[in-house]
């Protein structure tokens, strides 16, 4: 206390010098002594009310725990007096032990009274009630069975609570009412019944289907009302709970299930459009039928059923299980695309489960697959194996019918622009077509893998065809006269190129998500210009065999005395190109051209193979003369057939080769030389050799000049772009030839 009286003084000793730290304040202490005062008094007041709360307060307390006191003395003195009185009223109790029994046999007694008019009359009721059932009155009949189970069920009820372990009593009862259960089988008999055919039901008499949902409906509260009191009791009468909703879906799920099932009228060996036609079958019933659940059918069930929903699961499910097992089967490849179109496709389209009339009452992106993903996969993976097998065989096979024609004495029709052909393009396209439409039914990838799968087999059996069209060239060769439209379908195997390039382009345009080139198409293209090219280089093998002759007769002493040998050559040319002008371009351009070069080629060959020697200025005249009227004559061939820009440039190359000859003045054989080497950088050493030998008249030392001075001065052919001595070889003199020679001269002076 003292303590706090120490505080006190110091605070307030405080407080006063901050108010006087002025000495104007010193005016004011009559006023800061009333302050304090008034404050002091406030906190006194309010102490003393708090103490007296507080006073207030503990005097209620002891108050109340006085009289709760009273109060427990009062109840202990009131348990002693019931304690008392229990005991004395034991003996009383036990004595009252007949009542209590009297009461429950009052109790049986009077259930027993007012049920005994039923139970009298239980062989009537139920004769009645199997009337009903069989005159299809399931309502009446279902209540005269309710009636029969209720005085059943009170009876045994009463029993049992009188006593439980009298089994005696019990099977009296049941044995009584036993056709009572009889009775309820046939009544489920027939409610199944109505539901398997619930479809037809529902349509000739929905108040049917009707009653036999209320009936179910009344056994469903009855077996809630039996199972709560059994929970109290112990007790349930027999046959329950019947469950008789839970056993409706169930015959609601099978009637579904033979429904589906039963679709399959037909097998594989009778129709071989089975698999379409049962399909077909299945969606135009699911379609109808759920159509008919949504319009007629969910008005006979509760909403809470959920009816519709119920039945769009139901259908699936059975759809599903059904589609399961025709994928398990050994399905042929047309028949996997079928199934698979139909699954991925039709299954959720707006002919089948997204129908207008549906689409309001169910989400079809809800639904599960059909079939799981894997089955799918082994199934596509199948359809490519057979599809693959099948494909090679069919292309097999039109090839073989395609060289069978080759061998025809007619000609191959011409299409609208009368290029020769034949069908092989048009069926081979026509496969892949039919089945990349197929494969596009299914999905986008499958139909891109098929695409593939397709222009994979296409480049085996070009190579196929390649082979083949060198066959028939050799066969052709070994008798020339057989077959005897050899050249016309040698010219259509080389526009069938054309068209399967054309035909391969239509169907990546129409079935390819991307126009990319890829590799099989570079080794498709590839394999295609061989061919082509090929068949060009045998019509013109075939061309040259038959100017072979014609060709040896050339720069000979026959030819420069008159030989009508490039007459023929270029009306047999001519003659052939009439019908290679039924070759599609570019082909028809490119074989012209090779045409030109070759017989240009061969002409130069002609010189280089000094198959004469001119004598006399005389005979270079004319020999140049006439070389240069047949480079003329080829000059104006190949315009006509148009050859190209190259025309003017290989014929000039004769027309050079004749100046060299034509020269009178030896000494200037060196410029003509070069002229023909500078506009022909390509002509070897050999090559001037053999012209300076032919022209006869050029001495040792001149050649060697000509020769050395050129070589000196050698001129790159490396950008001319179609050389043309570059193939061409003079041949050479063996020891063996000069001695023949050698003979034959000295035979001759002899002579």
């Amino acid at each position: 206390m003292e303590e706090t009286s120490r505080e006190a003084v110091a605070t307030a000793v405080q407080r006063v010098a901050g108010m006087l730290q002025r000495s104007d304040q010193l005016d004011k202490v009559e006023q800061y002594r009333r302050r304090e005062a008034r404050k002091k008094a406030s906190v006194e007041a309010r102490l003393k009310a708090a103490i007296q709360s507080q006073l207030d307060g503990v005097r209620t307390g002891l108050t109340q725990l006085h009289c709760a006191l009273l109060d427990v003395k009062e109840i202990q003195s009131s348990l002693a007096d019931v304690s008392k009185d229990w005991r004395q009223s034991i003996n009383t109790i036990e004595n009252l032990k007949d009542v209590k029994d009297a009461v429950v046999q009052h109790s049986q007694l009077a259930s027993a009274v007012e049920n005994l008019k039923n139970i009298f009359s239980v062989p009537e009721i139920v004769a009645e009630t199997q009337q009903l059932i069989e005159q299809a009155e399931l309502l009446q009949a279902h209540r005269k069975l309710m009636e029969l189970e209720c005085s059943r069920d009170d009876l045994m009820y009463e029993q049992y609570r009188m006593d439980s372990k009298n089994t005696s009593d019990m099977n009296l009862i049941s044995n009584y009412f036993e056709d009572v259960q009889g009775l309820s089988d046939e009544l489920a008999k027939q409610l199944w019944m109505v539901l398997q055919r619930s479809m037809v039901t529902v349509r000739r008499d929905p108040t049917m289907l009707v009653s036999v949902v209320r009936i179910i409906e009344r056994e469903e509260k009855i077996d809630r009302r039996m199972v709560d009191r059994k929970k109290q009791t112990g007790f349930i009468p027999p046959g329950r709970p019947k469950q008789w909703k839970d056993k409706m879906f169930e015959v609601l799920e099978g009637t579904v299930s033979t429904r589906i099932e039963g679709t399959q009228a037909v097998t594989r060996e009778a129709d071989k459009m089975w698999l379409v036609r049962l399909l077909e079958i299945t969606r135009k019933y699911v379609l109808d039928d759920l159509i008919v659940v949504k319009n007629l059918m969910v008005q006979c069930f509760p909403p809470h059923y959920n009816t519709f929903n119920r039945f769009f699961s139901l259908y699936h499910n059975a759809v599903s299980s059904r589609v399961k097992e025709l994928a398990s089967e050994d399905l042929e490849a047309n028949e996997i695309v079928s199934l698979l179109t139909w699954v991925l496709n039709t299954y959720k389209s707006v002919d089948m489960m997204g129908h207008p009339e549906l689409r309001s009452e169910c989400d079809i992106n809800q639904l599960e697959l059909l079939l799981p993903q894997d089955v799918v996969d082994d199934l596509l993976s199948k359809y490519v194996q057979t599809f693959t097998s099948n494909i090679t065989g069919w292309l097999r096979k039109a090839l073989e019918t395609d060289k069978k024609d080759w061998q025809k004495d007619t000609e191959p029709e011409a299409d609208q622009d009368g290029y020769y052909q034949t069908t092989l393009p048009a069926i081979v396209f026509q496969m892949f077509e039919q089945n990349l439409q197929v494969a596009a039914q299914i999905d986008g990838d499958f139909k891109e893998q098929v695409l593939k799968l397709c222009l994979k087999q296409m480049n085996t059996f070009l190579m196929r065809y390649r082979e083949e069209a060198v066959v028939y060239k050799e066969e052709h060769l070994r008798d020339r006269q057989l077959p005897q439209c050899y050249v016309q379908y040698m010219i259509a195997i080389i526009n069938n190129c054309q068209t399967f390039k054309e035909s391969i382009n239509s169907l990546k345009r129409k079935y390819s998500q991307s126009l990319e080139p890829t590799d099989s198409d570079a080794a498709i293209e590839k394999t295609l210009n061989e061919v082509a090219k090929e068949g060009c280089q045998f019509l013109l093998d075939e061309v040259f065999l038959d100017l072979d002759h014609h060709l040896n007769e050339l720069l000979t002493r026959k030819w420069l005395t008159g030989s009508h040998a490039v007459d023929t050559i270029c009306v047999t040319v001519e003659d052939y190109f009439n019908d290679f002008n039924k070759i599609k371009k570019p082909f028809n351009q490119e074989m012209t051209s090779e045409a030109l070069r070759r017989v240009v080629v061969e002409y130069i060959k002609a010189v280089m193979q000094k198959r004469i020697t001119f004598k006399n200025a005389d005979e270079r005249r004319e020999g140049a003369e006439r070389m240069i009227k047949e480079a003329e004559q080829f000059k104006f061939l190949f315009n006509k057939l148009a050859a190209g820009e190259d025309t003017e440039r290989l014929c000039g190359a004769i027309a050079a080769i004749a100046e060299v000859f034509k020269l009178t003045d030896p000494t200037l054989l060196f410029l003509e030389v070069s002229t023909l080497v500078s506009k022909y950088p390509d002509i070897r050493e050999e090559h001037i050799h053999a012209l300076l030998a032919v022209r006869g008249d050029a001495s040792r030392e001149m050649r060697q000049m000509i020769i050395g001075t050129l070589s000196e001065n050698k001129v790159s052919y490396a950008g001319v772009t179609q050389p043309i001595f570059k193939d061409i070889t003079v041949p050479t003199i063996t020891m063996t030839t000069m001695t023949t020679m050698t003979s034959m001269a000295t035979a001759k002076l002899l002579k």
